[in-house]
């Protein structure tokens, strides 16, 4: 099946897995997701992740982080670039997602990376999306 927008795919996998309480969730792989993953796990939303090749496209494990035995490291995703509706945002422009408390995942010309990462190293680029 595809799916217009993976990166909504992917995000909204790990947000039912959070809500079932699940230990991992399986996404189908691609680059911008792997790289995505890595921020999550840099960031600490995630243990650990790890990629499984097999003849088609692979997937990804993500393995999810519980604080409490019943409270997640992730408690809201968003998808803010669209397929529909690309965001870009300058430099100046890098919002602060629940005043610091969350992240802002970007696509930058340096890669992918925390909209914090981007500010300090002052590019702009497309605000993928936020995670608190």
């Amino acid at each position: 099946m595809a799916t217009t927008d993976p990166i909504a795919d992917m995000l909204t996998r790990i947000r039912n897995a959070v809500t079932a309480r699940h230990d991992a969730v399986n996404v189908p792989a691609s680059k911008i997701k792997v790289a995505i993953a890595k921020v999550l796990k840099d960031e600490g939303f995630v243990k650990e992740y790890e990629v499984v090749h097999d003849e088609h496209q692979g997937t990804i494990k993500l393995y999810l982080n519980y604080i409490e035995r019943n409270r997640s490291a992730i408690n809201g995703l968003k998808r803010v670039s669209k397929p529909g509706l690309r965001v870009y945002v300058q430099r100046t422009e890098i919002p602060r997602v629940y005043g610091g408390l969350g992240v802002a995942i970007m696509s930058t010309p340096q890669g992918v990376m925390t909209g914090q990462e981007a500010w300090r190293r002052q590019v702009g680029g497309e605000l993928l999306c936020y995670v608190w």
